[in-house]
């Protein structure tokens, strides 16, 4: 990947979760015996399976012994439970020795049982992570090395590169890209016609965008050329499409009140009652609402938002986001991850991979609205692609080719407030844009320590 993700490799030391500083010791802990209705322990959750090193030939299913591999996850909740019932069945009718017992929990509660039974030295032979918590897991050693696990069995060419090396840490693949939405700009076609404009494409700059938001603009008191949310993840990724640093290179300084901080930090609070209602002027309606009701030129936000749009009577599409010196798109992922104390890393690698990316998976996904795979077979994608609207769907995965994933440290929450933070008192007038950002950047500094 680009110098994003390096970047967050190299402040890899400032990611260790307190919990999970147990796992040295718990990785050598006896794994009790399953209690009905209870978590598989780690250990595989095996029932009577031997190690990988002595299961022969994969392709002699039938003189191998049976291994249960456990699979505990936060997305496949009680919407797609069936749909992951048909991968897992997929799965185990071509390896009929291993079981996958899958297991949920909620988002809200999923991440303290996670490291509650890691903790403990029971925990699950594969799971679930997003993107910031797989950062601290795998600089924490929790994390199974899947190539070196299963020589062969994790093919990298069946994924989009960037998706599959944003879960590569520190030259390891601890992860494979389960699953993953992008942030797009959306924009209303009746709008622009009125304005005279052509349409946004993947050309577009910042300046472009802005003009194109004053045209709008100038249509109507009640009209608005574009929203973009003024928050830590609308700047971090306004910084690298500016070509700005969070992080120093060794990740043990926060950088981003740099001259090109300052111009992406100003690029967001700038709009405000400029081209982009402040919160007064929204009059309690959410930017949804101002762009389905035909009121908005322009949109920044996520692509699960096709599904609300469908009704919607003004026709629109998308585009990749303008960037300034370069482009950069925001990449929320899921990665399908193991435990480096399962039992069996060569059946959880080859689980995990065809989680990720066989074709039922995709089929499944795409049939259930269930986050979308990140396979670079455009075949088995050509099924979303004829969806419409948004007719441009290309532009999702066009995306791919330049996404940044987020700065991540421990104090991870701490770190999204104090940014946030700072720019609203900037949109507040209570200080100019440079003042926030050196404040927030000590703040940021004094998290480090």
């Amino acid at each position: 990947m680009h110098r994003y993700r390096d970047r967050s490799r190299r402040s890899a030391w400032l990611l260790l979760l307190p919990a999970l500083a147990l796992i040295a010791t718990a990785c050598s802990s006896p794994t009790p015996d399953d209690e009905p209705g209870e978590p598989a322990a780690s250990g595989g959750g095996s029932e009577g399976g031997s190690d990988s090193e002595e299961e022969g030939d994969p392709d002699e299913a039938g003189d191998r012994d049976p291994v249960t591999i456990e699979f505990f996850n936060f997305t496949a909740g009680p919407d797609h439970e069936e749909k992951l019932a048909a991968i897992i069945d997929d799965f185990e009718s071509d390896n009929p020795h291993i079981t996958i017992d899958a297991r949920n929990a909620g988002f809200e509660e999923y991440f303290t049982q996670l490291q509650t039974r890691i903790a403990g030295g029971v925990g699950p032979d594969t799971f679930e992570l997003n993107y910031e918590n797989f950062v601290s897991y795998a600089a924490s050693g929790a994390l199974l090395d899947l190539e070196a696990a299963a020589p062969g069995t994790i093919d990298p060419s069946v994924y989009f590169p960037r998706a599959y090396d944003a879960f590569n840490y520190e030259d390891v693949q601890f992860g494979l890209p389960e699953s993953f939405s992008v942030v797009v700009l959306y924009y209303n076609e009746r709008l622009f016609d009125e304005a005279g404009l052509d349409y946004p494409d993947s050309t577009w700059t910042w300046e472009d965008e802005q003009e194109a938001a004053e045209a709008i603009t100038a249509l109507g008191d009640d009209i608005w050329g574009v929203y973009q949310p003024i928050q830590f993840f609308e700047f971090y990724k306004a910084l690298a499409q500016n070509g700005g640093e969070f992080f120093s290179d060794d990740g043990t300084e926060a950088i981003f009140n740099s001259p090109e901080g300052i111009e992406a930090a100003s690029w967001l609070v700038d709009k405000v009652e400029h081209t982009m209602p402040s919160e007064a002027q929204r009059g309690g309606q959410g930017d949804d609402v101002l762009f389905q009701s035909g009121r908005l030129g322009m949109w920044h936000t996520g692509i699960w938002m096709f599904g609300v749009l469908a009704d919607m009577e003004d026709g629109w599409d998308i585009a990749v986001e303008p960037g300034n010196t370069t482009q950069a798109s925001h990449f929320f992922a899921n990665a399908a991850v193991a435990s480096s104390t399962t039992d069996h890393p060569a059946e959880a690698a080859a689980w995990l991979q065809h989680l990720a990316s066989s074709e039922v998976t995709v089929e499944q996904r795409l049939e259930g609205n269930w986050e979308l795979p990140a396979v670079f077979d455009e075949s088995l994608l050509a099924p979303y692609l004829e969806q419409s609207p948004p007719a441009n769907r290309q532009a999702v995965f066009d995306s791919l080719d330049a996404v940044v994933v987020p700065p991540v440290i421990e104090r991870q929450q701490e770190l999204q407030d104090t940014v946030t933070q700072a720019l609203e008192r900037a949109v507040l007038g209570q200080v100019d844009v440079a003042t926030a950002l050196d404040q927030a950047a000590r703040d940021v500094n004094g998290l480090l320590e």
